[in-house]
């Protein structure tokens, strides 16, 4: 596999238990990575993510059961990954919830909620990892087209997509300059367990399906091809960057 084999290398993907989060772990261990995932209450999901890496043939994750909107967790997290690992050299960070509601029904409650596990523990984990890192380090985080349009019920969850895309470019302009590069990968619609909680999901993937250019949606197994290529030294120059991979969904107006 040459500049795509991981062997040897060491990854953190949190949310490990969802769609995409089990294309990550498995692109990763079938190219030779030690994975460790977290999960929260998906054990459904869980072993669903255990059961195919060891299909692919890759090694058996280490799992770290947690709640990201806890603000103890990502220490925990760090500290057990460190643990098994003694360090990481990638470190993606997919773990996303949230309130979708109107925004004129958002409460504290539900912004709190939702920026602690989607922009808050991407920080806390990149500061409590990238000093394990060497050149050659890659963070990456999942963002949402719901960061940069307008989208229903999606305003908290679209902020803090919009937080944690301008994390990426302040934490590349920081660890750039210790060979880390930081990047944002945006999918666009992606028909996962996830998307159960839309009220419009039926009408979602429909619409997508006829908007994307390449006449289809993007697949967990697209994002983590993407991952992949991120992680690698081909990409040592992708510094900063929110890459949308979504077949052209998002060049329409």
């Amino acid at each position: 596999m040459g500049e795509l084999d991981f062997s040897g290398r060491r990854v953190l993907v949190t949310g490990g238990s969802g769609d995409i989060g089990r294309a990550l772990c498995v692109a990763f261990g079938s190219r030779g990575a030690r994975v460790a995932m977290t999960y929260f209450s998906d054990h459904e999901g869980k072993r669903a993510t255990e059961v195919a890496m060891a299909e692919a043939g890759a090694e058996a994750p280490v799992v770290i059961r947690c709640n990201l909107r806890d603000k103890s967790a990502s220490a925990e997290v760090a500290e057990a990954t460190l643990e098994a690992f003694g360090g990481v050299d990638f470190f993606f960070s997919n773990a996303a919830s949230g309130v979708l509601r109107p925004a004129m029904e958002l409460t504290s409650r539900h912004w709190d909620w939702t920026m602690d596990v989607n922009a808050r523990s991407f920080l806390a984990l990149t500061q409590a990892l990238a000093p394990t890192m060497g050149p050659g380090g890659r963070i990456m985080a999942l963002t949402s087209t719901g960061s940069v349009r307008a989208i229903e019920h999606y305003a908290a969850v679209g902020a803090s997509k919009a937080a944690l895309e301008s994390l990426v470019r302040h934490l590349a302009m920081e660890l750039g300059p210790r060979g880390i590069t930081v990047n944002a990968i945006s999918p666009g619609v992606v028909d996962t367990k996830a998307l159960i909680h839309f009220p419009q999901r039926a009408q979602l993937l429909e619409v997508a399906a006829m908007r994307t250019p390449n006449g289809r949606i993007t697949t967990p197994e697209d994002v983590a091809a993407v991952a992949v290529l991120l992680a690698s030294p081909l990409a040592a120059m992708i510094q900063g960057q929110t890459i949308a991979v979504d077949g052209g969904y998002s060049i329409l107006a």
